[in-house]
């Protein structure tokens, strides 16, 4: 739908799958006839097709080694797009743990694509197609539309266009609340060998949750960098905005909604390799607090999501390590206290987080994070 491959790491192109959050921005187009495309011209009746919507989409891994990255990613997510390959068996154990993860996290905008029906017999399709009826039967995605698409072949794309349309509509967005920018990648944007001249600051991707950004406008970057000293802590970074992006298009104000870059005045070495992802970005002074340790409320699941094995969710108990996302970040956190319906975690790497923040759980099993739960911020009193 995009023309763009976001697997651009060079792990990623090696073992064909997707590793990082990739990132790619398309628009939707009508013409008079109704049919949807993503071109100003109509493939089909071939007349002037209508701008309808500009929308980013987030390249999550579907493999279950690499759920903490597509949590970070669901964070910034309005609506997803559930991939079930046809010339597979359904459900993979990833697939049940993405859309339990959507369910907990409140991602209720789903649509499910029967996707490689180039490669099946249609009994097969057929097969495959019940299997998931079954699979999505008493979850979030019961009622949730299935199209069958061939990326290979061109189709059903357009119906699949008109159902994104339909069923993952533009959220209402609070442009007047202090600005929050969740950062899900960061880099360095400078080739090598470049004239020192022409260098330009670090940048910051990810999504404007709320409020509104401008260029020349002073932010706060929270928790920040880390800085070792008798004991490693993290220190705000305060920078400026040189420009802002959404997609390849240079804008001088960002709004929420969609994927976007944030140009900054930062060394890049700051920001290479993803080095200040799980960040916030907001004004100075207007950023949320910063945790090295908490107090929250979990609410655990009856089974373990993603396991081979029916296992029962055991509670969590003191001295466990469990790994936790919050927004775009992640991290590991040991359980220190606890009492009644509450723990205490004394975390690896301090998250930036709000009373408001859904932060879900998983625990190691079998040498993998398996999602657990959910769970929220109590109190305040351990703030940094």
């Amino acid at each position: 739908m995009s023309g763009k491959w976001t697997d651009t790491h060079s792990e990623e192109v090696k073992r064909g799958i997707t590793i990082r959050l990739g990132y790619a921005d398309t628009s939707i187009y009508k013409c008079s006839k109704n049919h949807y495309t993503t071109k100003k011209t109509c493939e089909v009746c071939k007349s002037k097709a209508i701008f309808e919507r500009k929308i980013s989409f987030i390249d999550a891994p579907g493999h279950e080694t690499l759920m903490a990255t597509m949590l970070s990613g669901a964070a910034i997510m309005d609506g997803a797009l559930l991939l079930i390959a046809s010339n597979e068996e359904c459900p993979q154990p990833q697939t049940r743990e993405h859309l339990m993860a959507l369910d907990i996290i409140g991602i209720k905008n789903i649509i499910v694509i029967q996707s490689k029906i180039d490669l099946t017999t249609e009994e097969q399709a057929l097969k495959n197609y019940e299997q998931i009826k079954k699979f999505t039967k008493g979850t979030i995605a019961e009622k949730a539309p299935i199209i069958p698409i061939s990326a290979l072949h061109d189709i059903n794309i357009d119906i699949l266009l008109e159902e994104i349309q339909n069923t993952i509509k533009t959220p209402k967005r609070d442009s007047d609340a202090s600005p929050l920018f969740f950062v899900a990648r960061s880099f360095d944007i400078n080739r090598p060998g470049a004239d020192i001249n022409s260098l330009v600051g670090g940048v910051l991707g990810g999504s404007l949750k709320q409020g509104k950004l401008k260029v020349n406008e002073e932010i706060e970057i929270r928790p920040g960098l880390k800085i070792d000293e008798t004991k490693a802590v993290w220190k705000p970074i305060i920078t400026k905005i040189n420009g802002l992006k959404t997609g390849e298009i240079e804008v001088k104000e960002l709004s929420p909604g969609g994927s976007s870059g944030i140009l900054t005045s930062l060394d890049p070495s700051i920001v290479k390799s993803d080095n200040l992802t799980g960040n916030v970005v907001g004004l100075k002074g207007k950023v949320p607090e910063v945790f090295y340790e908490f107090n929250i409320k979990p609410k655990l699941l009856e089974r373990v999501v993603g396991a081979k094995d029916d296992l029962v969710v055991e509670p969590i108990k003191k001295g466990e390590i469990l790994m936790l996302n919050v927004n775009s970040a992640a991290t590991v956190g040991a359980v220190t206290e606890m009492k009644k319906d509450i723990i205490h975690v004394s975390l690896k790497i301090p998250v930036c987080v709000s009373k408001t923040d859904r932060i879900t759980i998983s625990r190691n099993l079998g040498s993998r994070w398996r999602l657990i739960g959910v769970a929220s911020l109590e109190n305040e009193k351990n703030k940094n």
